[in-house]
């Protein structure tokens, strides 16, 4: 890739493309039939025990679209239960024995790819996590979107 031609998106997509199969890999490595997209799911659940789908959606800072997709794959794949809330409407949601008995190994994988964080941070000389997370609070004060109109109108 011409990284000194790329845009900002492309940069984005590249870095993911980076990170996520690296990330896949070892959980294939393991044995596990787990994605990443799982781990914010089921630290959430960790934390908080059973809940609503909302509220995980909101815990996690996903959208309620986003998170019910992720949700259902991790019900078919054996990592969730649901079950009805008080009013029948509601799913609840928690931790299947699969994914307790998974727990040590994936809390040791999670622990592993923050090591390897570090490590890029430190080949980086900053933070990318900080960054990343510095962007997105100036994203919610001021939006792209209005950043780009803001550019047109210059």
């Amino acid at each position: 890739m011409d990284l000194q031609h790329a845009t900002l998106g492309t940069l984005l997509r590249a870095l993911l493309d980076q990170l996520d199969p690296a990330v896949e890999q070892a959980y294939q490595d393991l044995r596990l039939d787990y994605r990443p997209r799982y781990t914010p799911v089921l630290r959430t659940l960790m934390a908080q025990g059973p809940c609503r789908i909302k509220d995980l959606a909101l815990a996690c800072g996903l959208s309620h679209s986003a998170l019910s997709q992720t949700v259902a794959a991790m019900v078919r794949d054996g990592w969730l239960h649901t079950a009805n809330g008080d009013d029948g409407r509601e799913r609840i949601l928690q931790l299947s024995p699969r994914a307790q008995r998974a727990m040590p190994v994936l809390q040791a994988q999670w622990q592993a790819t923050a090591v390897a964080a570090r490590s890029l941070d430190a080949d980086l000389g900053q933070s990318l996590e900080q960054v990343l997370r510095e962007a997105l609070v100036a994203l919610e004060q001021r939006p792209f979107a209005q950043r780009l109109q803001d550019a047109r109108r210059r």
